[in-house]
């Protein structure tokens, strides 16, 4: 389950983000925003359980890590059309061609942070 080192990856950025505030350092987080791209080979209900584990004891803990879901999107090479695409390696659902390069949903990254 590689969403245990993700999430552990998210916290070090909060970390980081409560260290670089300063003076004016936050207590408490309250809500942990992310995008997870369609295409990221990460599970967002996995990556809430993780989140929920690794925050104990945390400035983070009890915060609720919020998924926002990028849609996948990719390239035909075939057509030259930018599609929709749910899965890799999926044929271009215009014209049924390959290969179909991914230039979104394949991201994963902090968005935002709610914190008192």
């Amino acid at each position: 389950m590689h969403e245990m080192s993700l999430a552990e990856g998210v916290l070090q950025i909060v970390e980081d983000a409560a260290r670089a505030s300063g003076d004016d350092a936050f207590l408490r987080v309250k809500t942990v925003f992310i995008e997870i791209g369609q295409l990221s080979s990460v599970e967002p209900d996995s990556m809430r359980f993780c989140f929920d584990a690794v925050t104990r004891g945390t400035l983070a803990e009890g915060a609720k890590l919020e998924v926002i879901e990028v849609p996948g999107e990719g390239l035909c090479f075939n057509c030259n059309k930018t599609v929709p695409l749910a899965a890799l390696y999926d044929p271009c659902p215009a014209c049924g061609g390959y290969p179909v390069q991914p230039t979104g949903g394949t991201e994963m990254r902090v968005k935002e942070l709610e914190v008192e």
